[in-house]
């Protein structure tokens, strides 16, 4: 038998979306900023392995010359980024969502049964709960990236007003180098994301947009 279950609160809901487009808008901004001034690259030895980003990365995006644009959505989106933010972390607290979403001392033996059984390593069923232990990780690990995405954008857009939270960054340099880091990291958390949600299926993405999802209970009806 399937009855639906409570899973994810309105509020919840609601910022989940409005985040969607937020960050990507900053995504979006943040290249066209970086365009100007792109520097990054991997290589070994003096070699260029792969720069960050092609030309050709660029013209597809429609990313060039787009300086001015860019700045101007990024430094707008900037704060719907940080009060959705904000009210998410509020929200958690007072609602007492943290006790489903922090880490404790099960969680990374729980994370580790989760990549075996995605694996399929792991053949027992995993726990039912309203997040796993990877899901854990990965959830608060996003809301502390994007703490440090606000903490370091302010810090190389305001390197002298904020010069203190700069040098305690590392200088300019680092704090740059750290921005660049969280943005691939959400572009990483994002693809993952997507991979998980299409593999859960649409019961589970359902969940974030009802906040009611579908669950299987034993019929005891001939026990």
């Amino acid at each position: 038998m399937q009855r639906l279950e409570k899973k994810h609160p309105r509020a919840v809901r609601w910022m989940h979306w409005i985040n969607v487009p937020v960050l990507s808008i900053m995504i979006w901004s943040g290249l066209l900023i970086y365009w100007a001034n792109d520097v990054y690259d991997v290589g070994v030895g003096g070699i260029t392995l792969f720069h960050f980003f092609p030309d050709w990365f660029y013209r597809a995006l429609d990313l060039e010359h787009g300086l001015a644009m860019g700045m101007a959505y990024h430094f707008t989106f900037m704060w719907f980024f940080a009060v959705n933010g904000f009210l998410y972390v509020v929200y958690t607290i007072l609602s007492g969502e943290w006790r489903h979403l922090l880490p404790n001392r099960y969680t990374p033996r729980e994370a580790w049964n989760v990549v075996l059984h995605d694996l399929r390593l792991h053949k027992g069923p995993l726990p039912r709960a309203k997040f796993n232990g990877a899901q854990r990780l990965a959830y608060t690990g996003v809301i502390l990236m994007g703490a440090g995405s606000l903490l370091t954008g302010l810090a190389i857009y305001k390197p002298t007003q904020l010069s203190w939270l700069t040098s305690v960054l590392g200088g300019y340099a680092w704090a740059r180098a750290e921005h660049f880091a969280l943005t691939a990291g959400y572009v990483l958390f994002f693809l993952i994301h997507i991979a998980q949600v299409i593999r859960a299926g649409w019961n589970n993405f359902r969940a974030m947009i009802t906040g009611y999802e579908l669950v299987l209970t034993e019929d005891t009806s001939h026990a």
